[in-house]
């Protein structure tokens, strides 16, 4: 822990952010630094219950595929939750939720987090060892996918509405955007 001279935290970690009352709001810890966000629209929610049950349906166990609220905690500093995470390792789900990178995640933009999705949280996520990271935008019904290299992430896949997204990593993975953001 981080202390300054007045024994004031810097940096915020897990045991702090387990204190924060639940409130309705998404809690998130960034390098130490507290992220809030208002709770999902209805809109939201339902593209990140048909995007889970695709995944669903591609991925078998031991894989398994969370939504959220769960926390995705990669490091004592970095507590994140994404919209859709499929973890690959059951070591890495706990009580407390996955721990360590899992194999993906999904992050469904709204008008209060597009920004942050796509540069803070993408940012971190691949510094962090995410080897995939997909944002799935409802304004534009566009999906887009993203491979690590590195600490960053390069586009590897995407669809346009009425598409049906395919994946270079995942073969047999089919989700049509038409039924997706119907």
């Amino acid at each position: 822990m981080t202390v300054m001279a007045s024994g004031l935290k810097t940096r915020v970690d897990y045991d702090d952010y387990q204190a924060i009352p639940p409130d309705g709001k998404r809690w998130e810890l960034i390098d130490g630094e507290v992220h809030v966000t208002p709770a999902p629209s209805p809109v939201h929610q339902r593209l990140v219950l048909r995007l889970a049950q695709a995944l669903q349906s591609h991925f078998q166990a031991p894989a398994e595929v969370f939504v959220a609220p769960i926390d995705v905690i990669l490091t004592p500093f970095d507590v994140l939750q994404p919209d859709v995470v499929v973890a690959t390792n059951p070591a890495q789900v706990s009580a407390r939720g996955i721990e360590g990178p899992p194999f993906l995640v999904v992050e469904v933009l709204s008008p209060t987090t597009t920004v942050y999705d796509r540069t803070i949280k993408s940012q971190r996520y691949a510094v962090l060892g995410v080897p995939h990271y997909w944002i799935v935008d409802p304004a534009t019904a566009r999906v887009e996918c993203y491979r690590a290299a590195g600490q960053t992430y390069l586009s590897v896949a995407g669809a346009a509405p009425n598409d049906t997204l395919t994946h270079p990593d995942f073969p047999g993975l089919a989700i049509s955007l038409g039924t997706l953001f119907a």
